[in-house]
């Protein structure tokens, strides 16, 4: 046992004075000592109810012969934190809760460990922390949120938002607005629909890093006590047979999850989240494995914020197991892929069923033949931008129209509130890059406000930040280069004109490349918005959306 450096022999007697005062017995000192890395706050609604989640793994752990210990992560609630300074604040966490893992985890030799995450960046953090300390380890999320009912008709934290920007055009009253901020987050859980913490709960099922049931089953439902109780177990099991988070997310793996997220339409957040993953393994991915990928795998679920079902509906059909089915059936997963059951994808996935095809559209009526996402390259985006293609209407997929060009959200926001955003035009909003927000906001606020305003079919939006996974339209994110290091996105000039091509993945400004050097000899960078704490440190070290935006490691 790993535990045997802090517990055993005459030079950890000191050591096991202080097991003795944390009120460890002595049967206890001979099990393998489970780490349950918990994720439980009272500020983010996705996580109030991780304190049971992790009360039930303790009990499937014990029951199974290990000694849990539990310690915390930190969790910041993206739909809080949105459109204000707080929003710098959130992606940069993934590192914080990826490093302070680490450190508690070895610090302390844990056997094996669970993680009972559920919002956006915790579980793409803990399971980077995963990668690095590689002892046995399952996760558990907390569940998703169940829809919201308005008028008769399913809703979620998207349709607020909204909501905000259809008052402000006029179209819905202060009652109305008040009736969907009462009713459209109704319980505990991640909100409601297919948005980033949803797709990577998803998605760690699909890496073969959650048992089944993680990413769908809802946070108020009793089948999420007892898949806790079963990760307590399974990681017993794994810690038995000493498999491994590097034996699980391979390569293989990892292209098994991204083709799942084109069936499933997941949030453009997940290729922040792959590609840092990936890295942790040695696996070199950027943004631009997508579009191969996405070329052959058919688009099966239209969930919110693109469609009308949800997670609820989602887990009703058969969850992301028979999502995973309809695509192994025609070839397109490597299904000798381990997992924390032990067992291989092909063996978990073998008696899956796909209970409603108008949730999980079988793979000869996908809801379209390419995946949910698409990377656009042009000289506006030399190294690629992400759009969630899945939520954009068909009007949208091609578009051309004059740059309506601002240096930070908060702008952008009063310009579409104010009337100023007109059909055709495209919303560009820089300098929010990982370096230049720091942090790489998300822009959930522009996007519902161009929606609300009833402009989603016909205006654009391009940014180095990124989106949340509650956008939907034509919203291109992680432009890369990003505009503080100089990408082309701090270029453009009021009423260039910006052509977007979805289907043939391409994004240019109409600019001539002797008028793009010149301007480029004219630009300076711009001084940091942020000089001191933490995201000054993180705006030094952070790479490009392209690449996850990982943290660039010392020479």
């Amino acid at each position: 046992m790993r535990s045997d450096n802090v517990k055993c022999g005459m030079q950890q007697a000191p050591h096991r004075s202080l097991f003795n005062a944390l009120g460890f017995t002595e049967e206890e000192m001979k099990k393998p000592m489970v780490g349950i890395v918990s994720s439980y706050n009272e500020i983010v609604p996705g996580h109030m109810n991780l304190d049971k989640i992790v009360n039930a793994v303790k009990l499937g752990v014990a029951e199974a012969g290990g000694v849990p210990v539990v310690f915390p992560a930190i969790a910041v609630c993206d739909g809080i934190a949105m459109g204000h300074t707080g929003m710098k604040y959130s992606l940069v966490t993934r590192d914080l809760i990826a490093d302070s893992t680490e450190c508690m985890a070895l610090a302390h030799q844990f056997d094996a460990l669970v993680m009972v995450p559920n919002c956006d960046k915790n579980v793409p953090g803990l399971l980077m922390a995963a990668a690095r300390v590689n002892v046995p380890t399952v996760f558990v999320s907390g569940g998703p949120m169940l829809a919201g009912r308005v008028k008769g008709q399913k809703r979620s934290l998207s349709s607020m938002f909204e909501a905000v920007g259809s008052y402000e055009a006029g179209t819905m009253t202060a009652d109305d607005v008040r009736e969907y901020e009462e009713k459209v987050c109704p319980t505990c859980g991640s909100c409601s629909g297919m948005y980033t913490a949803n797709s990577m709960n998803c998605l760690t099922e699909a890496l073969g890093m959650g048992l089944g049931g993680n990413g769908t089953i809802p946070a108020v439902y009793s089948d999420r006590i007892r898949l806790a109780k079963h990760a307590g177990m399974a990681v017993m099991e794994m810690y038995r047979k000493d498999i491994r988070p590097r034996d699980i997310m391979t390569k293989e793996a990892i292209i098994n999850a991204l083709t799942v997220d084109m069936a499933l339409g997941c949030s453009t957040n997940s290729m922040l989240h792959l590609p840092a993953i990936a890295h942790e393994v040695g696996f070199d991915f950027d943004i631009s494995y997508a579009n191969p990928i996405s070329e052959k795998t058919p688009n099966l679920c239209h969930l919110a914020p693109a469609g009308p079902t949800y997670m609820e509906d989602l887990n009703e059909a058969g969850g992301v197991y028979a999502v995973m089915k309809e695509l192994a059936d025609i070839g397109l997963l490597n299904t000798d892929c381990m997992t924390v059951t032990g067992k291989t994808v092909g063996e978990n996935i073998a008696n899956a069923v796909n209970k409603n095809p108008e949730v999980i559209r079988p793979v000869d009526n996908p809801y379209s033949k390419t995946g949910g996402l698409a990377v656009l390259k042009g000289n506006i985006a030399p190294d690629g931008g992400v759009v969630k293609r899945s939520a954009v209407v068909d009007e949208m997929l091609v578009h051309s129209g004059p740059a309506r060009v601002f240096d930070c959200e908060e702008d952008a926001i009063a310009a579409i509130k104010g009337g100023k955003i007109v059909d055709g035009d495209v919303v560009v909003i820089r300098y929010e890059g990982p370096k230049g927000g720091p942090g790489m906001r998300e822009m959930l606020n522009p996007t519902s406000a161009i929606a609300g305003m009833g402009l989603g079919s016909t205006v654009a939006l391009i940014t180095d930040g990124r989106f949340s996974g509650a956008s939907r339209g034509a919203s291109i994110g992680h432009v890369s280069p990003e505009a503080a290091v100089g990408g082309p996105i701090a270029l453009v000039e009021e009423g260039d004109i910006i052509s977007i091509n979805i289907p043939e993945m391409t994004i240019n400004m109409e600019v001539s490349d002797e008028e793009l050097a010149r301007r480029r000899e004219a630009w300076q960078p711009r001084e940091p918005k942020i000089k001191e704490g933490y995201l000054r440190r993180y705006a030094a070290q952070v790479t490009s959306g392209n690449m996850g935006a990982i943290l660039k490691q010392p020479e």
